[in-house]
This record gives C-alpha cells, sequence and structure tokens, in this order.
C-alpha cells in the first residue's frame, strides 16, 4: 500500500511539472514616449500581462512543457492621462519546423488601436460574457495565437479558439465616433481579421496554414523537393482569394509574414518551380514585386 502511495505522489509530481498552461510569452511594455520619470505603473503593467497570458488557462488542453506556443507581445504605450492609456501593441507568433532548428513565422502584427485603463497593482481578470478593453484584447489575441497555431497542425484545427476570438469582437463596444480597433466599419482591424479567418468564403487560407505547414515545411529537411513541391501547390490558394477579393485582410497579412521565407524556399529548386512562385507572388503581392526577382537570380535544376 505503501508503495502504491508512493507511485501516485510520484506521478501526480511528474504531472504537474510536465504539463502546463498553454503559451510560453515573452511580454514586454515600454512606455518611452510617456512623460515622466515615474515608470513604477509601467512596470506592474508588465508584470500582470505577463502573469495573465502565461498563467491563465484559456483552453481544456494540457500541454507538456516542451509544446507550450512561443510567442511574443510588446505594448508600446504612447500616451497616458491618469489611468487612460492608448498606444500600440505588437504580436508575434512562430511555430518550430520538424527536425530543424529553424522556426517559421505565422503571424507577426503591429495593432495600433489600443486603448486601455489599467490602476498600478490592478489585477487582470477575463470574463469571456463582458468586455474589458484591456483583458478583452490580450485574450483576443490569445486565442488568434491559438487558433493560429492549431491550424497549423490539423485542418481547421482553430476553430473553437477563432470562435472564441469573434465572440470577444462581438462584445466589444461600436463607438462610430473612435475607431477602437472594434468597429465593423474598418477593413483593418480585429474585427476586419476575424471576420475574414471565419468567412468561409476564405476557408483556402485556412487550408493553406495547415498545407503549407504541416506538409510543405514539415517535411522539408528529409524530403525538400516534396516540401517544395506542396509549398509551390498551396500558393494557388493565396492567388484564388486574391481574385475574389485583394482586399482580404487575412491575406494581406499572411502574405507579409511568409514573404520572405517564400523567397528563401524557392531560391533552391528547379527553374520552373521558381517561374512559377515568382509569377504568382508578384501577382498577388504586387506592392513589393521586384523583391521576388531574388528568386529567379540563382540558377535552377
Amino acid at each position: 500500500m505503501r508503495k502504491l502511495l508512493l507511485l501516485l505522489v510520484t506521478v501526480i509530481g511528474l504531472m504537474s511539472t510536465t504539463m502546463a498552461q498553454e503559451l510560453k510569452c515573452e511580454v514586454s511594455v515600454n512606455s518611452n514616449q510617456v512623460e515622466g520619470s515615474d515608470k513604477t505603473v509601467f512596470q506592474s503593467l508588465q508584470t500582470a500581462l505577463y502573469e495573465f497570458v502565461n498563467n491563465t488557462k484559456f483552453t481544456d488542453i494540457n500541454f507538456r512543457q516542451n509544446e507550450r506556443i512561443e510567442c511574443s507581445m510588446l505594448v508600446n504605450v504612447k500616451s497616458r492621462e491618469n489611468n487612460i492609456m492608448s498606444g500600440e501593441i505588437n504580436i508575434a507568433l512562430s511555430r518550430p519546423i520538424y527536425k530543424s532548428n529553424y522556426n517559421t513565422p505565422l503571424f507577426n502584427y503591429i495593432d495600433r488601436k489600443f486603448y486601455f485603463e489599467y490602476m498600478d497593482g490592478q489585477p487582470l481578470d477575463f470574463n469571456p460574457n463582458s468586455y474589458n478593453p484591456l483583458t478583452s484584447t490580450i485574450a483576443y489575441y490569445v486565442y488568434l495565437i491559438l487558433g493560429l497555431d492549431f491550424d497549423s497542425f490539423s485542418p481547421f484545427g482553430g476553430d473553437p479558439y477563432f470562435a472564441m476570438a469573434e465572440s470577444i469582437t462581438n462584445n466589444a463596444p461600436q463607438e462610430p465616433n473612435l475607431d477602437n480597433g472594434w468597429n465593423s466599419t474598418g477593413r483593418q482591424n480585429r474585427f476586419a481579421l476575424i471576420s475574414d479567418i471565419n468567412n468561409q468564403s476564405y476557408n483556402q487560407l485556412r487550408q493553406f496554414m495547415y498545407d503549407y505547414h504541416r506538409l510543405g515545411l514539415d517535411v522539408m529537411a528529409e524530403k525538400p523537393d516534396q516540401g517544395r513541391e506542396v509549398i509551390l501547390q498551396t500558393l494557388s490558394n493565396l492567388q484564388s482569394v486574391y481574385e475574389r477579393n485583394s482586399m482580404c485582410y487575412f491575406l494581406q497579412l499572411i502574405i507579409e509574414s511568409k514573404r520572405d521565407e517564400i523567397i528563401q524556399v524557392f531560391s533552391q529548386g528547379s527553374q520552373k518551380e521558381k517561374t512559377m512562385a515568382c509569377n504568382i507572388m508578384k501577382a498577388i503581392d504586387p506592392s513589393q514585386s521586384t523583391r521576388y526577382d531574388v528568386i529567379l537570380q540563382n540558377p535552377g535544376r
């Protein structure tokens, strides 16, 4: 009996050390643009945000320590009046590639419409059924991070997390006289982004996230030609959405996050692959078309 109890204690202890919350997020608060020498409230904000993002359970899934999703949040506070602050938040998300030391960018975004209230020492709590300018915005991006990461490992695996992000958006106030990032009239804000992600007309973008990463990049360590071929095929998904709506915000953010990587991937391969990839990317990313000429500078097979 004693041995059984010791075994149970050992198992529980191992579980407590190996199971963890979902995110491993680096959180920073920059207040250089705010006048005044007392930075205590911003240090407090950084600590509170770090604990909120890294210690709150946002799903019912137990992650192992080595499975936690690596990301970062940089809050750049530009102004403060009493407890009211405004600024930007930069969200960056990456994902490891199978059998490599390389992390691929999934999302790199600067939200320039971040308005919130924070009092020194204030605990941060999130209620999915109510709106708080600070915690609702942070939780929105947490669920976006979860959705994008899960989509890259299984087809449409991010559905429940994108649904949560949309629910947060629906609880946010519509303020016609203030573009607070949630208004349905905007085309480049939180509302527009989650609307595009959950719009079934753009499901090819969700499929792209899986095919490009799981069937493309993840096989390139062992079968680079096969992986590159799949990635070339996935670019047609981007082109198809672009031809239907070149202003799709989700598409624009995918292109921005993947532009340099696509150029790198097709720096190798056959001349036919290089030409096809270059033509597609120039068509869907016309403002940056000259950057894709690098693909053709290296001779193909």
